[in-house]
């Protein structure tokens, strides 16, 4: 997404918008890529488990791809509300 403004001289410049949605995906993509597998909670309130392994990062949409086995969930990623890393031996109280 992009902005055309005029700055104080008058000349036209672009700058790029990056959206709340754009920087939580990128840094949820890049979570998991490091970390191998990352817990999410949903605005619903439900909690999804993304492993390296059956999850997709669709750029061009935004979307995250899970691939459950049975199911695939399309996720948005305006609808994570929050995510955190899953570590052996950590409890989350």
């Amino acid at each position: 997404m992009s902005e055309l403004c005029l700055d104080e001289t008058d000349n036209l410049n672009i700058h790029s918008l990056i959206t709340i949605d754009m920087v939580n995906y990128e840094a949820l993509k890049a979570s998991v890529a490091k970390n191998g597998e990352v817990m999410v909670r949903l605005d619903t309130g439900e909690k999804i488990e993304l492993h390296i392994h059956n999850v997709k990062f669709e750029d061009t949409t935004k979307e995250i791809v899970v691939d459950a086995g049975t199911e695939t969930y399309w996720i948005g990623a305006d609808r994570v509300s929050y995510y955190w890393i899953h570590k052996e031996g950590f409890g989350k109280e």
